[in-house]
């Protein structure tokens, strides 16, 4: 598969190697990273002033400081440098993070949307889930800027933007070309090397290369393999970058309680060693300014998966088990047009900006299949689909006089697809298109202090076989087919205070989502779920009390419920009550530097009535770092404390294979254990 026969060859210890070649230091202005020198300049994304430019106090950017001495263990957890945002893993490491933002429990992206370099990085009609956000093709180190925004109130963001929107942006250039290697806990081996050179033609050439192996801390060997490319060219007013991943991995899923406790298997053990997948992704893409205050951006996406699980084990199959396999074949086409212009309205000084939108989704193949070790049978339904959708917006920023500002907006979309199933009732045609008006106040009330109200309204997408579904594939029941798009409303209210080395934001917000029935790539068919509404606050805040310390706190609150339910049984399975994300990075001088992280989510309910709950969940991780010329060593521990908490919790029923009949219980994925990566990087 493309990569693959490398990945066979190579040894753990070959793959992870990588070589870099020197080229020209030379680096862009703020956003580059620092040289190890004493006139560095150290740029805090967090500390950037956002009073004037944000129009909603849920908005913000992250910068290359927030991220250069972060410890990650899983790449998914880039997102959590969005206050509020949660990732976890039920799976294996290669497969998308789970998110939790907002009282959601978004599964694998439902309702937040994610770019790189412009590129959506959702999936729709994915053959796991709709919205499917897998962020490992990211290389960390070449992440230069993080922007987000929470709610429905950006006019550029539509489909899975309910809760929020996250947009990564890769560098043009780099201060020093580097070779870095990472050795550490249960056999992981990791290699990178990246550079950026300057040609006479005024361009700038960006090349980095990743490779990754790892046995994992499971008792199933994970065999995670991972190779990432990352391509730039670029000149002042455009750029092309190619990507290209590859990764293979085993899976252990989630478990059942009672086989840890009756000792059956132990906390990291498994119930299924067949489980696992591999995925392919190809891009390339490209944006310019292509005149004053217009932007375009075009790419074209080649993706492949397989996936293969069991939660259930023998629950509906005691014979051959529920073990099951999707398997997801695309090319995904599509950009934006964007202009703003400085004008008036009535005489009151405005800006404008329009902008449009297109993607169209080429799927090959996605389809649902019962499998036995490993082994896809006959499938349980397999389709092509064609989707598409077109994009247009408009939005005024009008300067009211008195720091007040109003920005008024208004997006429509347009969506279609063609579905080709193999059962002829499930095929079919269809369209759907929703307005979106977006409104915001923003109230400089004094130096330093802004007041922000907001209402929008967005819309995820469903599966479009869920939309010409009318047959249960399984069972061969009539079933109800979905809606397309669902619409969702938001309002909020917030305050945000600035100084010199010291920010925060405070936010109340308010999110409803239309009643909706949903289609399961689990069960290639559709599950209906009640309207829901979620009122919640949020803080956050970053203090450089000295240049050598900074300090960062986000927590949030949400009460999640369903709407038009009895209060007895109206509690949302999965919403996490309370998140709370702490920092805190010190330079200690003579190049030594530390990093403290604390991550921490609330209790959640599993069921309807709420009798019965997750466990909250307290993670610490420990960086150090120590810089020799052009030599760093980093030392970074997971799991400082080596909690035993759950990275995420389900509670259902599934059968074991030594069970009579299905039994409901808490089935949970386990957070790792305390481990350690040292790495080594030599910059030239």
């Amino acid at each position: 598969m493309h990569i693959s026969g490398f990945l066979k060859m190579a040894s753990p210890a070959a793959m992870a190697l990588a070589i870099g070649l020197g080229g020209s230091p030379a680096v862009a202005a703020e956003a580059a990273p620092p040289q190890e020198s004493a006139e560095a300049i150290v740029v805090w994304g967090r500390a950037q002033a956002q009073i004037g430019i944000a129009t909603a106090g849920s908005q913000g950017v992250v910068g290359y400081a927030d991220l250069e001495k972060r410890p990650i263990l899983r790449v998914g957890e880039l997102v959590e440098t969005v206050p509020g945002v949660i990732a976890t893993q039920h799976s294996g490491t290669g497969k998308a993070n789970q998110y939790f933002l907002r009282g959601f429990n978004l599964d694998h992206g439902t309702d937040f949307a994610g770019f790189v370099d412009g590129m959506p990085v959702n999936m729709r009609t994915h053959g796991h889930g709709q919205g499917y956000l897998d962020y490992n093709f990211l290389i960390p180190e070449l992440v230069e800027r993080v922007d987000y925004a929470k709610g429905p109130y950006s006019v550029d963001a539509g489909d899975f933007s309910a809760a929020g929107t996250v947009r990564f942006s890769t560098y043009r250039q780099l201060a020093r070309p580097f070779v870095e290697i990472t050795a550490g806990s249960n056999d992981y081996y990791r290699g990178l090397a990246a550079l950026s050179m300057d040609d006479d033609a005024g361009g700038t050439t960006l090349v980095g290369i990743e490779g990754l192996a790892s046995r994992g801390p499971w008792v199933l060997d994970e065999n995670h393999r991972k190779a990432n490319l990352l391509a730039k060219y670029s000149r002042d007013d455009w750029s092309v970058t190619a990507m290209a991943y590859h990764a293979r991995w085993n899976s252990t899923d989630q478990i059942p309680l009672r086989a840890v406790e009756d000792g059956s298997i132990p906390r990291l053990g498994y119930i299924d060693p067949d489980l696992g997948g591999r995925t392919t992704r190809l891009s390339l893409s490209g944006d310019a300014e292509i005149g004053d205050g217009t932007s375009v951006n075009a790419y074209a996406i080649y993706y492949q998966m397989r996936l293969t699980s069991n939660f259930t084990y023998f629950a509906a199959d005691p014979v051959n088990g529920d073990e099951f396999q999707q398997r997801d074949k695309r090319g995904i086409f599509g950009g934006a047009i964007r202009h703003h212009w400085d004008g008036a309205t009535a005489g009151i000084p405005t800006i404008f900006r329009l902008g449009a939108d297109t993607r169209y989704d080429l799927i090959g193949r996605v389809g649902l299949y019962p499998s036995v070790d490993g082994r896809r049978r006959d499938p349980i339904r397999q389709d092509k689909v064609d989707e598409y959708s077109v994009s247009g917006y408009g939005e005024a920023e009008l300067a009211l006089g008195g720091g007040v500002r109003a920005i008024l907006g208004l997006r429509g979309d347009f969506y279609g697809y063609d579905v080709d199933a193999d059962i002829s009732a499930n095929s079919g045609l269809g369209t759907d298109a929703q307005l979106s008006p977006k409104v915001a106040l923003a109230w400089a009330a004094a130096k330093g202090l802004e007041f922000y109200a907001n209402y929008g309204e967005s819309f995820h997408s469903n599966d479009a076989r869920g939309a010409a579904i009318s047959i249960d594939s399984a069972t061969g029941d009539p079933v109800d087919s979905v809606d397309l798009l669902v619409r969702a409303r938001g309002a909020e209210i917030g305050a945000r205070v600035e100084g010199a080395r010291f920010n925060a934001s405070l936010v109340g917000f308010w999110l409803k989502l239309g009643s909706e029935l949903v289609f399961v790539g689990d069960a290639g068919t559709t599950e209906p779920n009640d309207a829901s509404k979620r009122l919640g606050m949020e803080f956050n805040a970053f203090w450089r009390p000295v240049d050598a310390v900074s300090f960062d706190l986000s927590a949030a609150y949400t009460r999640a419920r369903f709407s038009g339910t009895p209060s007895a049984v109206d509690r949302i399975p999965g919403s996490v009550g309370f998140v709370l994300g702490a920092g805190a990075a010190i330079d200690l001088g003579d190049g030594l530097s530390a990093a403290l992280r604390v991550r921490h989510f609330g209790k959640a309910p599993l069921i309807e009535d709420g009798t019965v709950k997750s466990q909250p969940t307290t993670l610490v991780n420990l960086g150090g770092y120590k810089a020799l010329g052009p030599w760093r060593i980093g030392v970074d521990i997971y799991n400082l404390f080596n909690a035993r908490d759950a990275d995420i919790t389900y509670f259902y029923e599934s059968r074991l294979a030594n069970e009579a009949e299905p039994v409901e219980d808490i089935h949970f994925h386990p957070v790792e254990p305390r481990q350690f990566r040292v790495s080594l990087r030599r910059s030239f």
